[in-house]
C-alpha cells in the first residue's frame, strides 16, 4: 500500500492492482493492517513525508491512505507520531514533535483521526465483520483510468451498510456515478478533504439521494462529486431520520 501511495498520482492508474491485489487473500487469515514503527526509521521517512506532491498533496494522500485503511477489512494500528503527521523519523531518545500540533495541516490530521476512531467503533459494519467476505462487496474496481475505486462495508447485527468511495488523483470527479444497493438519502459520515481536516472542502452537502437508476448490477445509484486524493464514506439513513 505504500508503494502505491509514493507513486505520482499520475502513474498510479498503471498500479491499480497494488490496490485490490489484498482483497485476494484479506480472508484466508486475521490480518492487521500493521503502519507500525519499522515504516518510519533507518531511513525509510515518515509516514507523510512518504507521500508524493507539494505539502498539500502529502497531507491529503495521508488522509486518505487513513481514511483507506479504516474501511478496509483487518484491525488497524498506527504508530505514534502518525496520527498528526509528523515529519521527522521516530527517534526512541526524544518525544514526538507535539509542537506540530500547533499548526493547522496537523491539528487537521489530528482530528481525522479522532473521527475516523468514532465511527470506526460506531459502526458495525466498518468492524463486525473484517475476516469474510459477508463484510465486505466490491461496487468498482476496475476504473483504474481515474483511479477511483469503490466499495461496501457490512454488519451482522444491522442492515446499514457503509459505502466507500476513493479518490486516488488531485483532480476532483464531478457527476460520478455509482451503484447502490437501495433507494434513500446517502448522509457523508466521513469526507477526508473536508476544512476541519485541512482540505478543500468539496463535496456532496452532506449526502446525496439515491435513483432507480440501475448502475454496477445494483437497481439504484448516487451521482457523486468525488472531491481531490479523498475517501468519502457514506450511510444511508432510515426514512424517519432523515
Amino acid at each position: 500500500m505504500l508503494t502505491f501511495f509514493q507513486h505520482d498520482p499520475i502513474y498510479r492508474r498503471f498500479h491499480q492492482n497494488q490496490l485490490t491485489f489484498g482483497l485476494l487473500y484479506a480472508f484466508s487469515e486475521n490480518f492487521v493492517l500493521a503502519l507500525s514503527h519499522d515504516e518510519v526509521v533507518h531511513g525509510k521517512r515518515t509516514l507523510l513525508d512518504k507521500m508524493p506532491g507539494d505539502v498539500w498533496q502529502r497531507f491529503a494522500n495521508l488522509r486518505l491512505l487513513y481514511g483507506y485503511m479504516y474501511s478496509h477489512p483487518g484491525k488497524k494500528m498506527l504508530f505514534m507520531g502518525g496520527e498528526f503527521g509528523q515529519w521527522r523519523e521516530w527517534n526512541h531518545d526524544t518525544s514526538l514533535d507535539w509542537h506540530l500540533c500547533e499548526d493547522e495541516p496537523h491539528r487537521g490530521l489530528q482530528r481525522l483521526i479522532r473521527d475516523l476512531n468514532r465511527v470506526y467503533r460506531e459502526e458495525p459494519a466498518l468492524h463486525e465483520i473484517d475476516f469474510d467476505w459477508s463484510g465486505f462487496q466490491w461496487i468498482d474496481f476496475s476504473d483504474a483510468d481515474n483511479s477511483v475505486i469503490a466499495y461496501l462495508r457490512k454488519a451482522n447485527s444491522t442492515q446499514a451498510v457503509i459505502v466507500c468511495l476513493c479518490n486516488f488523483t488531485p483532480m476532483p470527479r464531478h457527476y460520478y456515478r455509482i451503484g447502490v444497493p437501495e433507494s434513500g438519502w446517502y448522509q457523508e459520515i466521513i469526507n477526508t478533504d473536508g476544512i476541519a481536516y485541512g482540505g478543500s472542502n468539496m463535496g456532496n452537502g452532506g449526502g446525496v439521494h439515491a435513483t432507480d437508476t440501475p448502475s454496477h448490477n445494483f437497481s439504484y445509484s448516487l451521482t457523486i462529486t468525488l472531491p481531490p486524493l479523498s475517501i468519502l464514506l457514506l450511510k444511508r439513513q432510515p426514512t424517519n431520520e432523515r
